[in-house]
């Protein structure tokens, strides 16, 4: 049962891992890496498919191994925070709103700048 119940977030996390590469606002790596975890607990045929595709498997292995983002997602991820940012601004979010966004944003944007980087193509 609680392997079902794992595979089946890992199946929920790879579905929304699989959005995010038609919808450039929703991101595809951090739900592959959330796949490749529950996979982990749920189903070690899932988890090899993750870890060895060839499209998210590198940036999932990188951050196991080392808890790495690449140059480029680093880059993606803080161009996207800043553009949500900017979003909230112009649609004139109330201003307790915009610290709330800012503040979680602003965090979000250390903790990936802080990460190791890898590769810039990866």
């Amino acid at each position: 049962m609680v392997r079902g119940l794992w595979t089946g977030l890992g199946i929920v996390a790879a579905a929304l891992g699989l959005v995010g590469l038609a919808l450039p606002v929703m991101p595809t790596v951090p739900f592959m890496i959330v796949a490749a975890f529950a996979f982990g607990r749920g189903s070690p045929r899932l988890r090899r498919w993750t870890i060895e595709h060839p499209t998210f498997g590198p940036p999932v292995r990188r951050w196991e191994e080392d808890g790495a983002i690449s140059r480029r997602h680093k880059a993606y991820a803080v161009v996207g925070m800043a553009g949500s940012m900017g979003l909230g601004l112009l649609l004139g979010l109330p201003a307790l709103a915009l610290a709330a966004q800012a503040a979680c944003l602003g965090g979000a944007t250390i903790f990936v700048l802080t990460r190791p980087g890898g590769p810039a193509g990866g």
